[in-house]
């Protein structure tokens, strides 16, 4: 009944758009040729996500007039560019963006402030790289994610390929994105081939919303990967992956005032070899294609199908699908979602740098000069490969042993530290864009966080916690970009300078937080903060974090491990 009554609701504006037009073409070549067109019109706007962009106003300036801009993001499987690829994205910064980079909590690059007559260019630069930006945003498969530590050992190598696999089988096969960016033609709606057009994996109308794809391996869950779509957890044995336990149905989206939204974590269903890891993923993805709602957009995501039709009926789903009976879940831990800062051996004779960048952002303020220095290690050490990570932050890897000492200094000449880079606080943090850019932001993010860390410091060195880790994340909006609600203090923009506040997430990634405040004015936040780090001092256990002490003492909780099923 619940099902024939859902058949009768309307579909929503982006389901129309996609079924009437299921190449994505729509006229962005047409705009994109008209040099008095500073925009794309509404339906317009849908399709370019397909294409890796957003299209977005400086709301700084909106008094004034709409000041219409671009933000593009890379599609960048694992995370992994080559030194002559990060150059070209560094030229395109420069040249067409607002002279920053910024890394992205999926392994991507963004560019942000790119005027309409720089798109083709830029996009056309990036294709040429290798790289590309298809279906990096989207109601398909986004940019998918794979542990970023340079190889110790083959496993890493076997996940970073195996992420690259699923990638490529994931992909969009529409012509359009080819024929716009590449060739600089309007695909043509009216020929056979484009009119009649059904993609073969993601059918007429694509997915009813964005999909995204983890790959990690214990201990460390740097990835955060119970709060994707489809999670792989690497089983490693003798230095190989021989399989994978199946995290599916997280998320972290959500919208204030609509109880029917919420973050959620992925349940672990079994285990898998890797032979049947393309199978496994389409089987996924494609339930969320059948079974996702495509009448409300707030209700479209996979989670929401696994919470409400149950585990046992998504694993046997996915067995019929991929042809494969899943294993018992593979024994693992989680022990944090911190990323590697400093110097290290890579395992193979060379040495990997991890840098941290706060909020993500590269660019050339005051003394740290990290743009240029980047840009210098990529021209003077082209063998060096450029990482980025799910926090946000860098790692260059293959640095030869004797490059090291010449890489450092080079870096310590632009004022960017290669040690004892930031604090504990700022280590551990994540901001998303928010302000100006994102049409969807309520309040400060990424200019707002830094400072307000600094002040958190100082409240923390006062009730004796100078140095005690804690993570927080803040977001703009409550869509969730920064993963706030698996902090141990994550800020939800609600309104300008006003925030919801939500306590008790913990170091692993395996639990979600709650919310302790429902509005807080920035202002006030020291105060509310403050008798509860004064009693987190006083009470907590040794070696007990500021998140599971939450969890105990208001939430009548442990530190659990993920659902198994």
């Amino acid at each position: 009944m619940a099902e024939a009554a859902e058949s009768t609701k309307s579909l929503t504006r982006n389901e129309v758009l996609k079924t009437n037009i299921p190449t994505l073409a729509g006229n962005l070549a047409a705009t994109l040729a008209d040099p008095a067109a500073a925009c794309f019109s509404s339906d317009d706007e849908q399709f370019l996500k397909f294409h890796g962009i957003y299209q977005q106003d400086d709301r700084d300036k909106r008094k004034i007039a709409k000041h219409y801009m671009f933000m593009i993001r890379g599609r960048i499987p694992g995370g992994v560019l080559t030194s002559a690829q990060y150059r070209v994205f560094d030229d395109l910064a420069t040249r067409h963006g607002n002279q920053t980079l910024r890394i992205t909590t999926r392994q991507s690059i963004q560019f942000h402030g790119v005027v309409k007559a720089g798109l083709g260019p830029l996009m056309k630069s990036i294709n040429e790289s290798l790289l590309d930006t298809l279906a990096a945003c989207g109601d398909v498969n986004r940019n998918v994610m794979a542990a970023p530590t340079p190889a110790f050992d083959n496993a890493r190598r076997q996940l970073y390929e195996h992420s690259r696999l699923v990638s490529d089988s994931l992909l969009p096969k529409t012509r359009a994105y080819h024929a716009i960016w590449v060739e600089g033609v309007q695909l043509d709606l009216a020929a056979a081939e484009n009119k009649d057009f059904v993609d073969p994996l993601y059918g007429k109308q694509y997915l009813p919303r964005k999909f995204k794809v983890a790959f990690v391996i214990p201990p460390s869950n740097d990835m955060d990967v119970l709060a994707n779509d489809l999670g792989f957890i690497a089983v490693v044995e003798n230095g190989n992956v021989v399989g994978y336990n199946l995290a599916v149905g997280g998320g972290m989206g959500r919208s204030h005032g609509n109880e029917g939204t919420f973050p959620r974590l992925a349940d672990v269903l079994g285990f898998f070899t890797p032979d049947k890891l393309v199978d496994i993923a389409k089987a996924v993805l494609t339930i969320h294609r059948d079974f996702g709602d495509r009448t409300d957009r707030k209700h479209a995501r996979l989670k929401y199908v696994i919470a409400e039709r149950g585990t046992d009926w998504a694993k046997a789903e996915i067995e019929r699908r991929a042809d494969v009976v899943l294993g018992a879940v593979r024994p693992f831990e989680f022990k944090d979602t911190a990323d590697i800062h400093d110097w290290h051996p890579q395992g193979d004779g060379k040495w990997f740098l991890g840098l941290h960048v706060s909020m993500g952002r590269i660019k050339d303020e005051g003394v740290l000069r990290l743009k240029t220095a980047l840009r210098t290690v990529a021209e003077q050490f082209p063998a060096v490969e450029f990482r980025l990570t799910a926090n946000q932050n860098l790692l260059l890897a293959d640095v030869a042993p004797d490059q090291k000492d010449a890489v450092d200094a080079l870096l310590a000449a632009h004022g960017v530290r290669t040690s004892r880079q930031t604090t504990v606080l700022h280590a551990g943090a994540i901001g998303c864009p928010s302000l100006p850019t994102c049409g969807l932001g309520l309040a400060e993010s990424e200019r707002f966080l830094p400072g307000l860390l600094d002040r958190i410091e100082a409240l923390a060195a006062e009730v004796g916690l100078a140095g005690q880790e804690i993570v927080i994340r803040m977001t703009g909006c409550p869509n969730g970009c920064a993963r706030p609600y698996l902090a141990e203090i994550g800020f939800v923009g609600k309104a300008p300078g006003r925030y919801q506040v939500w306590l008790g997430g913990n170091a692993p990634g395996t639990r979600i937080n709650r919310v302790w405040k429902e509005l807080l004015k920035e202002a006030e936040i020291e105060q509310e903060l403050r008798p509860l780090l004064v009693r987190y001092a006083a009470e907590r256990t040794p070696g007990e974090r500021f998140g599971d002490w939450v969890a105990r003492v208001f939430w009548n909780e442990s530190a659990p491990t993920p659902a198994a099923n």
